[in-house]
């Protein structure tokens, strides 16, 4: 799992198949920026717990799903260092 903070939301109304109509998010991990789907309904500045990998398609709904970050919770507080 990885800490990051959500920094705006990302609009992309041509997908392809399988993608769905999941809300994604650009979201920041240290200076790099990553494009997240957004599996919890996150806002812009909110710290978010995200995962990648197969648990990323996972979280995203199905083992097919096409996506390598997720996020899966909100943190309610932290403190960044």
């Amino acid at each position: 799992m990885k800490i990051c903070r959500v920094e705006k939301p990302l609009v992309a109304t041509n997908r392809i198949p399988g993608l769905e109509h999941r809300h994604l998010q650009v979201v920041l991990d240290g200076k790099s920026r990553m494009v997240a789907v957004d599996a919890v309904g996150c806002t812009p500045g909110d710290w978010v717990l995200c995962v990648g990998s197969s648990a990323a398609r996972e979280a995203a709904g199905h083992k097919d799903y096409p996506s390598d970050l997720t996020i899966v919770g909100i943190i309610d507080h932290w403190a960044e260092d």
